[in-house]
């Protein structure tokens, strides 16, 4: 009998058969077993993995105590193995074709950015390293400089498909992959900085593992990611996430037009939920506003705002006119450790463990990043009898604040 494993109708038992062989492979992976000896088993086991197998694997590793990390640190390997395997995903409509569907802008950067690396990256990187006579520097560096818009790519895919993932159960590829995106920003910066410093050494060490791993995202995300979420997201929340990628922007290339959805009944783009204004007003300890008053006066606030509440779900953000960190309106609903990358989550729980048990009111960060001198204040917020009822974050470019000197009496012209 053949040890191949068809893909297609199986029964249970070989459902299972096949996640207890994937997860095998994946744990002598992390013991050190060859990739070469990891990959034979595989092809001699399957002629096929479909995506939300891997999916499946991932979560059944994490939830028998395999960390993220441990996931993230081998995710590429991981890659590398089911390459040319992911079985495909054909929808009925082939709606994600469309000029503006989400789907096709996230193709057509990954088709950009593939051209980036092949004809202009990789080219100028090896000039610059073996030839230091070549005047390619500065094109380099622009062409480095064009690459970090990778990072509003990978930010829509954080801030606005990860949430409905999760609503559909899909929990650990969205964690293991904003780990990844946060490496591959990570080392985009320092491979800038060593053409900046002429480290052409150290560039022969890490600028070619950094293209590598910018491919192997675009791998997961064209066979991975994209046919797991065209199965279950719905046209409805595609025009969602089409109406938020807006806010965020795009990395590259922007959409040709905008996505309008082959159905009858949709006209017009997206309907907007009408704001329902309450007659009379919100009464406060002092004094009183009506809705739209106070949602002008956050708004009008010079800070970021954003407010959780004691389950850790998000609730609300105020749309400052100088935005400091990216929100959309996918987080409403979502909770707060999924909105942070997995390294960054131990240090909220804690924060949030701290005010909740009443051992702190307040706590404070502070960073440089884009030219801005960034500080966000956390407060616990309670009630009259001192209630854990959440947490309230402000962030604010205080760069100008710490640069005034003298004082100001009169109005400016």
């Amino acid at each position: 009998m053949s040890n191949v494993i068809n893909n297609r109708e199986m029964s249970d038992t070989n459902r299972n058969k096949r996640q207890e062989l994937l997860k095998g492979m994946i744990l002598k992976l992390h013991e050190g077993v060859s990739p070469d000896v990891v990959k034979e088993e595989f092809r001699a086991n399957f002629q096929g993995v479909s995506s939300y197998e891997i999916s499946q694997m991932e979560q059944n590793l994490i939830a028998e105590g395999m960390t993220v990390e441990e996931i993230q640190n081998l995710c590429d390997v991981h890659a590398d193995i089911f390459k040319g395997s992911v079985d495909e995903v054909h929808t009925r409509s082939k709606e994600e074709e469309s000029i503006g569907h989400p789907v096709r802008v996230l193709r057509e950067e990954n088709y950009a950015l593939t051209s980036l690396l092949d004809e202009d990256i990789m080219p100028k990187m090896d000039a610059f390293i073996n030839h230091p006579e070549a005047p390619v520097k500065n094109l380099l560096l622009q062409d480095m400089n064009m690459l970090w818009d990778i990072d509003k790519h990978y930010s829509r895919k954080e801030n606005i498909i990860f949430p409905y993932m999760e609503k559909y159960g899909m929990s650990a590829p969205p964690k293991v992959m904003w780990g990844v995106d946060d490496e591959i920003r990570a080392e985009i910066k320092a491979v800038k900085q060593m053409i900046i410093d002429e480290d052409r050494e150290g560039l022969r060490e890490r600028a070619n593992p950094l293209i590598v791993r910018i491919k192997e995202m675009i791998f997961k995300e064209e066979q991975i990611l994209i046919p797991m979420i065209l199965d279950k997201f719905t046209e409805d929340e595609w025009l969602e996430i089409a109406d938020d990628s807006e806010e965020v922007g795009y990395c590259l290339v922007s959409p040709e037009g905008k996505w309008t959805p082959d159905r009858v009944s949709f006209i017009g783009g997206i309907t907007k939920k009408k704001e329902e204004t309450p007659e009379g007003n919100v009464r406060f300890g002092i004094g009183f506003l009506t809705v739209k008053e106070l949602e002008k006066v956050l708004n009008a606030l010079p800070v970021d705002v954003t407010f959780i509440d004691e389950k850790d779900t998000v609730k609300y953000f105020n749309l400052a006119k100088e935005r400091i960190f990216a929100r959309t309106k996918s987080v409403i609903g979502r909770t707060v450790q999924n909105c942070h990358p997995p390294q960054s989550v131990g240090t909220v729980e804690k924060l949030l463990a701290d005010f909740k048990a009443g051992i702190k009111d307040e706590e404070s960060f502070w960073i440089n990043s884009r030219g801005m001198f960034i500080l966000i204040n956390y407060y616990a917020i309670r009630d009259d009898n001192g209630k854990y009822m959440g947490t309230l974050e402000v962030t604010q470019n205080v760069k100008g604040i710490r640069e005034l000197e003298g004082e100001k009496r009169i109005l400016a012209d």
